[in-house]
This record gives structure tokens, sequence and C-alpha cells, in this order.
């Protein structure tokens, strides 16, 4: 026990010890945003300056810091207004499930009965974390994408599309009802697939623990299904949406049993399934779409915002923004991160639990939102290229990241230590923000 203490005692004393010549290490070199690096946000017209930085850049990806503060929004909503309209932008994909957006999409371009953005909102975007999506700020910018839609061909129009894996079962019943369209002897390979996963019930987290203790799973009935699939709409032109759709469904099942299979042992192995799938259907989108088409991604900074910069790298996690920045190169890809120093967010104690409004403390000393906080004006954007220059910035530096789920009394594992003129372009900040409003 004594040995114990004197353990703790030692590792008690290291940390200050740290802490002082982090300090100390502050105190000589203080990090100073240049002047020309910054500039104020406070109308529309203030992101001139930023819509020019775009430049022609294909792929333009947003970020934000929580996924429940209200300003991350409306400014990425006005950002896309901008991109669309004088930038011709087409697709907007967000960190959200294909099947549920790809019902937005529809609404959007006048395919579907719904009446209005929210009851389309509410209706699809069902699944925990419900506030992500269903909300009214989304809820304005989808009627904004009808309203640019109505009148336009096919080609001009905007699409709405999701990025992420987790609509496994969902996914397997569009490709089954496809199938039964369109090719029935075919559909027998959906119907083995969706056979395979019965015992679960619907419950990845019973198929993750069921595979983490056995080597049975179902990822051969879901290569075959994708064989299948990709028989099927061989003769397809690339323009036949209902047999992309049908195949991007197989390809997040395929992807989706990997990554809840991978969970269940490795986390950092399933974050990269997780992320290519994402990398991957933008690669897809933009294939499909007419030559030159340009994208807007919606994410969290996690997963917008450069791995190589961050610890993430330690640990062997790649994201969407280093996949694409190296795929397409950075001349071709405009990052922009968004945070707070203090405010309300929308998070859930607990996966799964109730979604409240919460405080956001003032963000710790020495960090990138503290030291943003301490220079003018309140609301800003930041860009990168002035800060690459400055020896100090070229350090770590700790970058406060929220998730859906939030303990704003336990932040020290909230903060990323990160290079950020190297993992982002530009960065807005806003100095204190408000919660996301769900829809009721």
């Amino acid at each position: 026990m004594k040995r114990k203490q004197l353990l703790l005692l030692l590792f008690t004393l290291l940390i200050i010890s740290c802490s002082k010549e982090e300090h100390k290490s502050l105190g000589n070199n203080p990090r100073r945003i240049p002047a020309e690096a910054i500039h104020k946000l406070e109308t529309e017209q203030d992101l001139d300056t930023l819509i020019e930085s775009i430049g022609n850049a294909q792929i333009v990806l947003l970020g934000e810091s929580s996924h429940g503060t209200a300003e991350f929004y409306t400014w990425r909503t006005s950002i896309s207004q901008r991109l669309i309209n004088e930038k011709r932008f087409k697709i907007i994909a967000i960190v959200g499930d294909w099947t549920d957006a790809y019902q937005i999409n529809k609404y959007i371009r006048g395919n579907n009965s719904y009446s209005s953005a929210k009851v389309a909102l509410k209706q699809e975007f069902n699944r925990w974390p419900t506030w992500m999506w269903a909300n009214e700020e989304v809820a304005e910018l989808t009627e904004w994408l009808r309203s640019y839609n109505t009148g336009r061909g096919l080609n001009e129009q905007v699409g709405f599309y999701g990025l992420d894996v987790y609509s496994m079962w969902e996914s397997m019943e569009i490709v089954l009802a496809y199938l039964e369209k369109n090719n029935s002897s075919a559909a027998e390979a959906a119907r083995m697939a969706l056979h395979c996963f019965a015992p679960y019930n619907k419950n990845e987290n019973a198929y993750a623990r069921a595979t983490y203790i056995s080597t049975d799973n179902c990822a051969d009935e879901l290569s075959t299904l994708l064989e299948t699939v990709q028989t099927t709409i061989a003769s397809e032109t690339p323009e036949n949406e209902e047999a992309f759709n049908a195949l991007q469904n197989t390809l997040v099942a395929v992807n989706a049993e990997n990554y809840y299979r991978t969970a269940a042992f490795n986390n950092a192995l399933s974050w990269n399934i997780r992320d290519r799938h994402m990398t991957a259907t933008i690669k897809r989108l933009l294939e499909q779409s007419v030559p030159n088409t340009k994208i807007i991604v919606w994410e969290h900074n996690s997963h917008v915002g450069d791995a190589r910069a961050t610890d993430m790298a330690d640990q062997g996690l790649e994201n969407v923004g280093q996949q694409v920045r190296e795929q397409y190169g950075e001349e071709n890809t405009y990052i922009i991160g968004f945070g707070t120093y203090s405010g309300k967010v929308i998070a859930a104690q607990s996966w799964g639990n109730k979604m409240q409004v919460m405080d956001v403390p003032q963000a710790r000393s020495n960090s990138w939102e503290a030291l943003l906080h301490k220079h003018e004006p309140a609301n800003k954007i930041i860009f990168m290229h002035p800060l690459s220059k400055e020896q100090t910035f070229q350090q770590r530096i700790g970058h406060r990241a929220i998730g859906v789920v939030y303990n704003p009394a336990s932040e020290t594992g909230n903060y990323v230590p990160t290079v950020v003129p190297e993992r982002y372009d530009a960065f807005i900040f806003l100095d204190r923000t408000t919660a996301l409003t769900p829809l009721q």
C-alpha cells in the first residue's frame, strides 16, 4: 500500500512539473495569432474572404466541435448556400445514414409525399441521436434546397446524401426490395443475408458480442449479396439512380457488418473502417455525377480535420479529411473547422440516453479555444496560411471536441492535441454559442 502511495505521489509531482514546464514554455514562446489571419464574422457578407479562399476546390469539408450547437449548423448552411449559388456545388453529404438522408434527397427533388421538411426529418432520422439531423436548423436548409431545386433539370439540382454505416438492417431490406422488383431469382441472396442476421433481432451490439466469442458471422452472406447486386446492375447506365441506391445500400451493409464486428475488439480498426467507407462514398457520389461535380461535406471536426495533425495518428487512426487530401490533393480540398469558447449544447449523459441542454464551460487555459477567446473580434474566421509560418503553431495544442455523449464536469478527455495549421485550411470561431433546436 505504501508503495502505491509513493508511486501516486511521484506521478502527481510529475504532472505538476510537466504543467509548470508547459506554462514556462508557453510563457517564453507565447502564441499570438497574426493579425492578417483574423477576419471578423458577423454577417453573411463577412464570408466573402472565405468563399474567395476556397477558390476552385472540388471538396469542401465543414466541421463542428459538437453535434448540438445551433451556430455551427446555421453558419454551415450559409456557407453551403453561397457555394451552391456562386460556385455551383451540387452535393451536400452528411455524417448521417444513407437510408435516412436518401429520403431527404428525394424530398428536396420533389420525389416523395412528405408535406414538409420537418415531417420528413422526424420520420427518417429516428435513430438515436435524433437531434443531429431532425432539428429546426436542418429543416430550414432542407426547405431551401427544395426551393432551389424546383424547376431545375436533374443535373442542375443539388443532392443530399448520408455517408455513415449504421443502417445495416434497413439497407439490407432496401436491397431485398430492389432485387425482388428487378431480379426475383437474385433476391434469394438478400433473403439469406437477412436470415443469417435474424437471431440478433436487429441489435448490432448483440451481433458484435456473438461474433466476438465465436467465429460465426454473416460476412460471407453479405459478400455473396454484393456480388449478386453488382451482377444485377452491371447492364444499368450510370444515371440509373435506383441501381446506384441499391449498390450503395449493399456496400453500407457490408461495411456496417465489418464495422460492428471489428468494434467488439478494436476501436481504432473500426474507426478506420467507418471513415474509409465515408470517403469511398464521397468518391462514388462524385463518380456518379456529371464531370467536375463539387461536394460539400458536413461532419464533426474529428472526421474532417486531417488526422495526421493530431494524436489520432499516434493511435493509427485515419479520417475523412486525411483520406480526401491524400486522394484528391490539398489544392482540391478545403477543410474548415468550427469551435466555441463557451455556451450551451444538446448532448446526452450516456449512449442512447435522453438528450438535454448542457452548459459548455469556458475552454481550458492553453487550449486552442482559450487562445482564440483572447483575440478580437469575438466571432471570427482564422485562416491557417499565416499561422503555418509561425514556429510556435507547429506544436500541438489542446483542441476541444464534444460528442453526442458529454459530461461538462469532466472535460479532460475532450481536448485533442492538434497542430492546428496542418489540420484545417480555415477555422470559424464563435465565442459563445447556443444549443441546437431539436424537432419536437
